[in-house]
């Protein structure tokens, strides 16, 4: 009967529900909550607005698990009740009320159960998302480009807000290289899937004998460091250069003036800046990511586990990718890690990453 099975998926809806606030470590959470309130109810808390910012969302991340999570189990509780009431009225349309709303629990139960996945440390921060073609010129770079306009499409179609930090054109088509600041809560938990070589099999539209083509290009994702991280980083030690942005036309160069590179001597390490339009603001926007790609190098070199913050470093060829995207002579995207695929190879060019996000982080 429709009534005992209701009853059933509902209990079990509770049950889960009850895992996952322990997973969530609710208390925990309720107890961080209130200690970033104190915060921000300090009179000077927004004397620095930047790092006023990155507490507000980090206090709007804690606010949204908990939030889900209660606005979850009252959805139950109250679909328990009506369905209780309902049985004992034989109101068949207020039991079929429920199990319509029931069925839209069930996939809002498995959203939050992802966002327990995201309990790393950096994973709550803002993402630097760095893109370089391997080999191949053209077509890699061509391919480089491709996947800037995915990731940009991902994180604006969930709500993330997208700046390039940095951007060399390719000479005739693509990006030599881009460095994307994606901000919002939790982009750097959910785009570490995506870090690893990405390849690419396709009809080459540069090849005038329309033969089939192979590229490579590397995903790098690094989390952005906030203030309270304390990286010592001595003057002595950077080498500051300024330059004009240029490249070779198209809608991402910024002709600025402005634009500033540091190399950071003892780790060979650089950072570079260009879409702002002051030397400034260029240059503390390049010291933010240098300060990431410091604590990042730090953190490998300390923990001997790549793969904790960058992943393994590979070579972008054949045989290293994480993940293939085959536009011919089939459509298919297929992720090497967790055998996850889709033949709606368009979609996905288009940011519909979830499904390779979600299997990944339920590998972990």
């Amino acid at each position: 009967m429709i009534e005992s099975e209701l009853k059933a998926n509902l209990e079990e809806m509770k049950d889960k529900l009850i895992d996952l606030r322990e997973s969530l470590d609710y208390d925990s959470l309720e107890e961080r909550k209130k200690k970033l309130e104190k915060r921000m109810a300090a009179p000077d808390f927004w004397d620095d607005s930047d790092k006023a910012q990155r507490i507000a969302q980090r206090l709007s991340a804690v606010k949204s698990k908990l939030d889900d999570f209660d606005g979850l189990w009252e959805e139950v509780e109250e679909l328990e009740l009506l369905l209780e009431m309902a049985i004992e009225e034989d109101d068949k349309g207020v039991i079929k009320e429920v199990e319509k709303r029931a069925n839209k629990l069930a996939p809002a139960i498995e959203k939050l159960e992802l966002k327990t996945l995201l309990s790393g440390d950096y994973d709550q921060n803002n993402a630097l998302l760095s893109i370089n073609p391997g080999a191949g010129g053209t077509e890699s770079q061509d391919w480089a480009e491709m996947l800037l306009r995915m990731y940009t499409r991902w994180a604006e179609g969930n709500d993330y807000k997208v700046s390039i930090m940095e951007l060399m054109p390719g000479d005739e088509a693509g990006i030599k290289s881009v460095t994307l600041r994606i901000v919002g809560p939790y982009a750097y938990g959910y785009l570490k899937s995506e870090k690893g070589v990405h390849r690419l099999v396709r009809i080459s539209p540069f090849d005038s004998s329309g033969r089939r083509h192979t590229s490579f290009a590397s995903v790098d994702i690094m989390p952005e460091v906030d203030d309270d991280i304390e990286i010592d980083i001595d003057k002595s030690d950077l080498k500051i250069d300024t330059y004009r942005a240029s490249g070779a036309g198209g809608q991402h160069v910024n002709t600025t003036d402005s634009a500033v590179r540091i190399t950071h001597i003892p780790t060979g390490i650089v950072a570079q800046c260009q879409n702002e339009r002051s030397q400034h603001k260029n240059k503390a926007s390049a010291m933010s990511i240098l300060k990431s790609k410091i604590f990042e190098y730090m953190q490998e070199k300390e923990a001997q586990k790549i793969d904790e913050i960058r992943g393994e470093k590979k070579e972008i060829a054949w045989g290293s990718q994480i993940r293939s995207y085959v536009f011919h002579p089939y459509q298919m995207v297929k992720d090497h890690r967790t055998e996850v695929e889709t033949g709606k190879t368009s979609a996905v060019m288009d940011g519909d990453l979830e499904e390779f996000i979600e299997g990944y982080l339920r590998q972990q």
